[in-house]
């Protein structure tokens, strides 16, 4: 896991702002025959960035302008890679028509806000390569028919890294962004890429989906199930951003998977379960211990102890069933925010992906 640096935390680019910037300079090349360099772009919120060219080219009916990307400092996979963006002049009338060049993923799947087949550039990145096309064409009377050719050099290699596969996104990157600003160590990006698994999912009609809490619990879930990647969402600690958003857009069936600590927070009522944000209660574990019939010392131990793995080994000695009341109580919260139109179960795995938890609203 990337920690998080000491101190105020540096801004970066999505990888929208850079295509955009990039399909800026090639335009402006392509209509006066020289690059802008460096090239401001506006930005939805209005900040005016200037970027840098790293590379540029122009002859043959187009021009090309590349882009490294500076994620700030925010552990992202495509940090440093190099966004490009070719454009060549397009017959009149025909407006703007985007294309995938090397390292930029095709949607191959239904339930994304692009169409399959469509060059993995989404709606926002799209937006703001009209804008400044709109405004370079304006500035020098051109009409603003042109193709846009977006392109990032090892994105191939670097989409493995990312949700793309999962989802349907072959081939490469998406271009993203809706902002056109990365914020370090944003939880939004995560959410929001566990919310288009689930449209995906939909989109697909599949029956049953697993979110896991880590690569552990994942393979587990998915040794018992044989569920095909598209079933699988990385919820990490998110299970509020994946619970409210399946309330409102409901699978049938939901397996969540996760180590003991995560989902003793879950069952105290906490959906936010990284460790900086919420704690295990040894109160709830101790009454929960209680109501098992344990004996006075190991609940007075429990309340006492350091970690909730120490619990737990303390309660399996004693023969009593705690993985499987956690279990119960984080399937009775999930329950409560689903509100009901997905059936839940609970599985708590150890750390070397063994089954010790289960509360399952179907047979198993």
């Amino acid at each position: 896991m990337t920690r998080k640096p000491e101190g105020e935390l540096r801004r970066g680019w999505t990888t929208g702002a850079c295509a955009t910037a990039a399909t800026k300079a090639a335009y402006t090349a392509l209509l006066t025959g020289s690059f802008p360099d460096p090239v401001t772009i506006t930005l939805p919120k209005g900040e005016q960035p200037a970027f840098a060219l790293a590379r540029e080219a122009l002859g043959d009916g187009r021009a090309s302008a590349a882009i490294v990307k500076d994620a700030g400092d925010d552990p992202d996979v495509t940090h440093l890679a190099l966004v490009g963006a070719t454009l060549r002049l397009a017959e009149a009338g025909s407006g703007i028509v985007f294309k995938a060049g090397p390292g930029v993923g095709t949607v191959t799947k239904p339930g994304l806000p692009l169409d399959v087949g469509e060059p993995a550039i989404n709606p926002v990145p799209r937006q703001m390569m009209q804008a400044v096309i709109a405004e370079v064409a304006e500035a020098h009377g051109a009409p603003g028919d042109v193709e846009i050719e977006i392109s990032v050099d090892g994105g191939e290699d670097l989409a493995a890294k990312t949700w793309n596969p999962r989802l349907g996104i072959l081939g490469g990157l998406s271009i993203l962004g809706t902002t056109g600003v990365v914020v370090p160590f944003s939880c939004s990006a995560w959410i929001h890429s566990i919310h288009r698994g689930i449209d995906v999912a939909r989109a697909n009609k599949l029956l049953h989906v697993a979110a896991c809490t880590g690569s552990t619990s994942e393979a587990a879930v998915q040794r018992l199930y044989g569920l095909p990647e598209i079933a699988l969402l990385d919820m990490g600690d998110f299970a509020g951003g994946l619970l409210k958003y399946l309330r409102k857009h409901p699978l049938p069936r939901l397996t969540l998977g996760g180590g003991f600590g995560k989902f003793c927070k879950l069952a105290a009522g906490h959906l936010d379960l990284h460790s900086g944000r919420s704690q295990v209660d040894f109160d709830l574990l101790a009454e929960t211990l209680k109501s098992l019939g344990a004996a006075k010392d190991l609940i007075d131990e429990s309340r006492r102890a350091n970690t909730a793995k120490q619990v737990l080994d303390m309660a399996s000695a004693a023969g009593l069933p705690l993985a499987d009341s956690i279990a119960e109580g984080a399937r009775d919260r999930a329950l409560a925010v689903l509100e009901g139109e997905t059936e839940v179960e609970v599985l708590i795995f150890d750390r070397q992906g063994g089954l010790v938890g289960r509360a399952s609203g179907w047979a198993a």
